[in-house]
């Protein structure tokens, strides 16, 4: 079977091409575009990366793609409760005057930012009124202009040729820089070579739904120590049980000097920053690349943001759901309904493996002495995804979810026991497991546990 992503996946990221690791494929998930292919290849990149850490072959990596289809949906089963909803009721797609418009309100700030701009918002009924007298691009730039959350329907033909589709077709999937700053001693000495091949490793998590979780959450499943850092007003409700595992999750309002204090703590002994936030975000707070190279020379810094590192939308607020809306994806998966999408959250799940992978060639070129930086995008990924219409060579649709797909394992989380997913991915010698179990944020003090 071809690699559809295979080339360009690993060219970006290690700068050429390598052999592929082992992908069983048992069906797909119903979709149009590879979305199942684009899941396996980018957790067999993470895999691969790891794998050239630890001095392997790409053949000692083993990828079941159906299960990443699984996880990608939701990697537990709860024994005894109900989980919480992961929608807010009005995060949904509405009809315009002209076309459709999609809002994201699962955050409380985002759901203030709606009422902003719509007023009532206590149901979706009042909601979709308001929304059906105005045009799409007029709603949308209300939103962002009150710093919320939305995305209108563009279609994939227009996408190529809106001044934002230009700009990721563009740019490199990932965009890496190298510091001037030699790494540190410790990870130019470290080994990777045990069972748990990232024991020791410190990394500060400072991202939310979903990609950046994915892939700290794959970081610890290999041993990281993974502390992740929140506000004191946020809640990643409905997400949790996924992304907290394997975490130490604390909570720093960096806007407070004490606050602040700590987290240059933290920094300072960290080895790799995750972060999600939009450009200039951080460094508005005043960690910018020069600050945090002041604060830490050696320190491997992987970002993300929704729309992509360059041009008119790149400070824009986004999610997978809205991505899919303004990339075209929407237009792909459209029915006589309206907009479609795909089966699962898959530019955020994909988008983590390949940030997973950049950390492990990051830390594999530490050392050789480099510290170097990785940022990509949600919107280059479904820029990718969409390009491969049509490249599926599997006709079948993969199995629902069952019983012999889960560890036999119980999980005691904050919200009661649950069964995890096997993972789906296998690496000769390092098997993924979980030391933390899925829990609340902010449930721990800042330090790193030692």
């Amino acid at each position: 079977m071809s690699h559809i992503f295979w080339k360009q996946l690993s060219d970006t990221v290690f700068g050429n091409s390598v052999s592929t690791p082992k992908i069983a494929y048992d069906g797909t998930l119903p979709c149009l575009l590879p979305v199942t292919e684009l899941l396996a290849e980018a957790t067999g990149l993470a895999g691969v990366a790891l794998a050239k850490l630890r001095g392997q072959a790409s053949d000692e990596v083993h990828v079941d793609a159906r299960l990443c289809g699984l996880w990608a949906d939701t990697s537990y089963t709860p024994i005894g409760w109900v989980p919480p909803e992961m929608w807010d009721p009005i995060s949904s797609i509405f009809k315009t005057k002209d076309g459709w418009i999609r809002l994201h309100t699962n955050a409380a700030h985002h759901k203030a930012a709606a009422a902003a701009v719509l007023g009532d918002v206590s149901n979706k009924r009042s909601v979709g009124e308001v929304i059906a007298q105005h045009d799409g691009e007029e709603l949308e730039n209300l939103f962002v202009k009150n710093n919320g959350a939305a995305a209108r329907y563009i279609r994939w033909e227009d996408w190529k040729m809106h001044p934002q589709g230009i700009a990721i077709s563009r740019a490199p999937l990932v965009e890496w820089s190298t510091k001037s700053a030699p790494s540190s001693d410790r990870l130019r000495e470290f080994n990777y070579s045990s069972d748990r091949p990232l024991a020791g490793i410190k990394v500060l998590d400072m991202t939310r739904v979903l990609a950046g979780p994915v892939a700290t959450r794959t970081l610890a499943g290999f041993g990281a120590q993974v502390l992740r850092i929140d506000p004191h007003n946020w809640d990643d409700h409905g997400v949790l049980q996924d992304t907290t595992l394997g975490k130490r999750c604390t909570g720093l309002d960096l806007k407070r000097a004490d606050d602040r204090a700590i987290f240059d703590g933290l920094l300072a002994q960290a080895d790799v920053l995750v972060h999600g936030y939009r450009p200039e975000a951080l460094a508005n707070l005043g960690y910018g690349p020069q600050a945090l190279v002041a604060k830490n020379p050696s320190l491997i810094d992987v970002s993300l943001c929704a729309y992509g590192w360059h041009g008119p939308w790149a400070k824009r607020r986004g999610f997978d759901s809205l991505v899919q809306l303004s990339s075209g994806i929407a237009d792909i998966c459209a029915d006589a309904d309206g907009p479609g999408k795909l089966p699962v959250q898959a530019l955020d799940h994909a988008t983590g493996y390949i940030m997973t992978a950049c950390i492990f060639e990051a830390l594999r070129q530490a050392q050789q002495g480099k510290v170097m930086s990785a940022r990509t995008s949600l919107a280059g990924v479904a820029m990718m995804l969409s390009q491969a219409l049509g490249a599926s060579q599997i006709d079948d649709i993969a199995r629902p979810v069952g019983d012999a797909d889960y560890d036999d394992t119980i999980e005691h989380s904050d919200w009661g026991d649950l069964q995890r997913l096997r993972p789906q991915m296998a690496i000769s010698g390092a098997p993924m497991r979980w030391d933390i179990a899925s829990g609340n944020l902010r449930r721990h003090h800042p330090h790193w546990g030692e």
